[in-house]
């Protein structure tokens, strides 16, 4: 069976971002190990209590992986949301609005009911989008 081991994004500061995610969301750190051969650092976090998937906070990179124009550019597309998705799901979605923003995370708009459930949408410190829903019942077939 395969599965999802971690997912990843692109973050502008490991360590501006590790405080917004154990900060602000009240997640752990999964891993945090400088590899320093290569001068790398692994960076995990994730969810208490769920331990499956983990979320890596990867440093937008830099050379020799991309030239300075390619990592400026991509350090650009993140910071404007295009660097993808975080989907999250709660049972409580205006109560986790509510405690979310009492710890200083800015939403984009208000917990809204969908035909899927109720919904919000806010940012990290790089830019990459997350969404907070509490998924209703609903049947998948309807379009």
């Amino acid at each position: 069976m395969i599965k999802i081991g971690n997912a990843q994004f692109w973050v502008h500061d490991q360590d501006e971002a590790l405080a917004f995610y154990t900060k602000v969301l009240g997640w752990e750190v999964r891993a945090d190990v400088t590899m320093e051969a290569w001068s790398f650092r692994w960076l995990c976090v994730g969810p208490p209590g769920e331990d499956g998937a983990g979320l890596v906070l990867m440093p937008v990179p830099q050379a020799p992986m991309l030239d300075a124009k390619s990592s400026e550019q991509l350090a650009e597309l993140v910071a404007k949301g295009a660097g993808g998705t975080l989907f999250l799901e709660t049972d409580d979605c205006q109560a986790a609005f509510e405690e979310l923003s009492a710890r200083g995370v800015t939403f984009n708009d208000p917990p809204t009911k969908q035909a899927y459930g109720i919904d919000t949408s806010f940012r990290d410190p790089s830019g990459n989008n997350i969404r907070l829903t509490q998924v209703l019942e609903f049947d998948p077939t309807r379009r």
